[in-house]
């Protein structure tokens, strides 16, 4: 594929994110444990799809490739991928699936708010679209993230346990990559620092309110970025890509 400019890079990045977390969604569907549960999280699924499809579009344009969304999506493997490792971890049950998803939130929030201002016009369109849909979305995690953590004694153990276990992935948020730099420089994206203390705020109330502690253990895997994943990407992809790789360059 051809090199990317830092600002394809990054829109890459974002929409990755967005399509691997929406694929990890979208497989609750007719499995979560209650029916509006079920439509929330498959609405908030299909949201995440569209800012993907946005994203990785407005990436392909910026080559000098014929790459579109489609292609991204299902033309690429594994090492293609710059998503964060934290998206691909599997779903489990219901509370790692949900404290998977107000980690993220947390994130998107600030960083879509950000990213509003940015000084590249098509980043900013898309930003402007996608901070009314993650709004909702921080609601949603949180609402059910102290609910449960302040629920029973079982509920408070699953999420503290899911917590902990998805809590090493986090600081790949905020670590950046070469290509980011120069973005920021030109006000194109907000500074990391920035979005860090805002999710840092976020998160830490959020943590509080449900009556859960947050690890001592500072988050410390990353690599998504750089396309070296976790050994849960490969099959989800296998999963989304199947009918493309089987029957390729069909369309409905």
């Amino acid at each position: 594929m051809t090199a990317l400019t830092p600002l394809a890079f990054y829109t890459r990045h974002l929409g990755d994110n967005s399509l691997v977390l929406s694929q990890r969604l979208c497989a609750w569907c007719g499995f979560a444990p209650e029916l509006e549960i079920d439509l929330a999280l498959a609405n908030i699924g299909l949201d995440l799809l569209g800012q993907a499809r946005n994203l990785l579009a407005y990436s392909a344009s910026l080559t000098d490739s014929a790459l579109d969304e489609d292609a991204l999506a299902y033309g690429r493997d594994e090492r293609q991928f710059t998503n964060l490792l934290l998206v691909e971890q599997p779903n489990g049950d219901f509370s790692d699936t949900l404290m998977r998803q107000y980690l993220m939130d947390a994130w998107h929030l600030p960083l879509y708010q950000g990213l509003v201002a940015s000084s590249d016009p098509g980043l900013a369109a898309i930003a402007a679209k996608a901070v009314k849909e993650v709004r909702y979305h921080l609601r949603f995690s949180r609402g059910w993230l102290v609910r449960l953590g302040n629920g029973t004694a079982l509920s408070n153990q699953k999420m503290q346990q899911a917590l902990d276990r998805l809590w090493r992935f986090s600081g790949e948020m905020f670590s950046s990559a070469p290509e980011e730099q120069a973005l920021v420089d030109q006000g194109v994206i907000p500074a990391t620092q920035h979005i860090e203390a805002q999710w840092q705020q976020e998160v830490r109330q959020g943590i509080a309110d449900a009556g859960l502690v947050l690890p001592d253990s500072a988050p410390y895997r990353t690599g998504g970025k750089q396309g070296l994943h976790t050994e849960h990407l490969g099959p989800l992809l296998a999963e989304m890509q199947y009918l493309q790789r089987v029957y390729p360059g069909q369309q409905w």
